[in-house]
């Protein structure tokens, strides 16, 4: 098995205070990488900053700001120096509602949240991922696969992610920009708590439809990640990575 070493990169990761996004930061940390966390709210991030006061630094802010992402790009190189690495994680779930039941101030701020603040960051990026050759990962999700995952905002945003990551991935291929997309199916994160509310009926459904019977843990996306970051896997390009237990089987 390999043992990742990432102790000469830098990560920039988005909604790292919790879940998916705290997951990976671990998942880097260990692996050696200098980590530059970005979130609206703390929670995680003073819990790696103590075990990792070298390696990981972070930031406060709202990642459909343009000024907060400047901001947080602007602390992590005068704390690192870089950033080889920009992991675009966060994102936000919409109740499962129908079109009738969408509002527009939801729909802009699933739309703002998920998908406008990847383009941004990722444009903020660009320039110095060309010139170091880096890479970006994109969170996607199975809800940008099929239909059934989330609301109309939900997976109109994560249908546009996966566009979003193959053009990117296109377009700049040959000038060494590796890019890639993950797509989780049902991960036990605190964005799904909802479903095990109460008896956790919703969550009990989730685990019996998905052909291994069981969430996954942030870990393993984690781990997939630092997979597809890694120079082993520069000859994926504009992949969308299903960590799904198999719902895309069916």
């Amino acid at each position: 098995m390999t043992n990742f070493n990432f102790t000469d990169k830098t990560v920039f990761v988005t909604g790292a205070a919790s879940g998916i996004g705290a997951a990976q930061a671990q998942a880097f940390l260990v692996a050696g990488a200098t980590v530059f966390a970005f979130d609206q709210q703390e929670l995680a991030l003073p819990n790696m900053r103590k075990h990792f006061p070298e390696q990981f630094a972070f930031q406060i802010g709202d990642v459909r700001n343009k000024q907060n992402l400047q901001m947080g790009l602007q602390n992590c190189h005068d704390t690192f120096g870089k950033v080889d690495i920009l992991l675009n994680t966060a994102g936000v779930l919409d109740d499962y509602l129908t079109l009738s039941e969408t509002e527009d101030d939801l729909w802009e701020k699933i739309m703002d949240t998920n998908l406008k603040s990847m383009f941004t960051m990722t444009k903020l990026v660009l320039p110095e991922l060309l010139e170091n050759q880096g890479t970006i990962i994109n969170m996607a999700s199975i809800a940008g696969l099929v239909a059934g995952g989330g609301g109309i905002a939900y997976t109109t945003s994560k249908h546009a992610i996966v566009g979003f990551t193959k053009q990117l991935a296109l377009d700049y291929a040959a000038k060494g920009l590796h890019v890639n997309a993950i797509a989780p199916g049902a991960i036990n994160t605190p964005m799904n708590q909802a479903d095990f509310a109460g008896e956790g009926q919703m969550a009990k459904w989730v685990a019996e439809e998905t052909p291994v019977k069981r969430w996954a843990t942030p870990e393993e996306v984690a781990y997939a990640t630092l997979f597809l970051a890694s120079d082993e896997a520069r000859y994926l390009q504009g992949t969308i990575l299903p960590i799904d237990g198999g719902w895309l089987l069916k």
